[in-house]
């Protein structure tokens, strides 16, 4: 039985749910939307990083749900921002994570796990092109192996 009654949405929202379960499972939280708010705080903090072209090429390889939690609210001028250290990209993350409904999550744990996952679902290849763009700081996020 589809859910929506077309597949491709089907489809994006079972993607998409497996993400939140492993973000989930990676945080150790059972809270689907902290999961959520972790992986939109990290996708936009790695938009924001990314070159415009290198934003899109990632954006291709994300279900399609995904993608447009990726782009929402992205303004490409003055992009990519030049958050050098890893403090000044986990501030990022941070500034995305507050709630007014209670404690946010730790920006680092928040941007592994989502890292985590993302080095799990995007080729290799596509991988290889977001970390040839990031400072070693940041990529040290990155799951190694």
């Amino acid at each position: 039985m589809s859910a929506t009654g077309l597949e491709v949405f089907d489809t994006t929202i079972h993607k998409s749910h497996s993400w939140l379960k492993e973000i989930m499972e990676t945080l150790g939280i059972e809270d689907r939307h902290r999961a959520y708010m972790a992986l939109r705080a990290v996708l936009h903090a790695l938009r924001d990083r990314l070159t415009v072209e290198e934003t899109a090429q990632l954006a291709a390889e994300l279900p399609m749900l995904i993608r447009g939690l990726f782009y929402e609210g992205w303004d490409p001028t003055g992009k990519p921002l030049k958050e050098r250290h890893k403090e000044a990209f986990l501030a990022h993350v941070a500034r995305e994570l507050k709630t007014p409904s209670g404690p946010a999550l730790d920006p680092e744990a928040a941007t592994r796990a989502v890292f985590k996952v993302l080095s799990q679902k995007v080729s290799q290849g596509e991988i290889r092109d977001v970390l040839n763009l990031l400072p070693k700081e940041i990529r040290e996020l990155w799951p190694q192996g």
